[in-house]
């Protein structure tokens, strides 16, 4: 039975199309359950729409007007995916950071991509910080990784795989997106290729 993944976008979606592409071309054994977005206009919902995936919108806003808390939102949002049973949820582009109220219904089974490599960046807008950083000759390399999501702590889960992204002196913050851009898909696919085969070593 092909490994079943629930996959939480809030923008594009390019990772989405890397996994989608790549079950296709029968690389994963997988199948991608549904696709839920917490930004209604979220390009990748459309994306997800053509493959023929299942799509659910999960907007903030109404919890905020009615006065519930994030709490709230999360236990509500697995709600909808248990129906999926999914063996992996997988963060690609995901921009909420979980609390318990989820990630208790899927323990050690939530993975999150993240551009930028361990203990660098956490948080939003990495690769413009890992950019500015290289500018003011702070770090000469930047890279991605994809980790575990145990707890609230914001992109520091247990490591599953990276992949180290030079910046050269020519380089634009465009440029820097560009190859960031090309190096996650190829380190969002080896982790899920290494957790579907059921290698579930964590890095160092």
């Amino acid at each position: 039975m092909p490994t079943r993944l629930a996959v939480l976008i809030s923008g594009n979606g390019s990772n989405l199309q890397a996994i989608i592409d790549a079950i296709r071309q029968r690389l994963l054994d997988a199948q991608i359950v549904v696709v839920v977005s917490n930004r209604k206009e979220a390009y990748g919902l459309q994306r997800a729409q053509k493959a023929g995936i299942p799509t659910l919108y999960h907007g903030l806003k109404a919890y905020r007007d009615a006065g519930k808390d994030r709490t709230a939102y999360d236990a509500d949002l697995a709600a909808l995916l248990q129906p999926y049973h999914p063996d992996w949820v997988v963060l690609a582009g995901w921009m909420h950071i979980l609390s318990a109220a989820f990630l208790q219904h899927f323990p050690y089974r939530v993975i999150n991509l993240h551009p930028a490599l361990p203990g660098q960046f956490p948080g939003t807008d990495a690769i413009g910080r890992a950019f500015r950083a290289y500018q003011q000759g702070e770090i000469k390399k930047t890279g991605i990784m994809v980790h575990l999501v145990p707890d609230e702590g914001i992109d520091n889960g247990p490591i599953l795989e990276t992949k180290e992204v030079l910046i050269y002196p020519t380089d634009t913050l465009e440029n820097v997106e560009q190859r960031m851009h090309r190096a996650e898909h190829e380190v969002l696919l080896g982790a899920l290729y290494r957790l579907i085969e059921g290698d579930e070593t964590v890095k160092a």
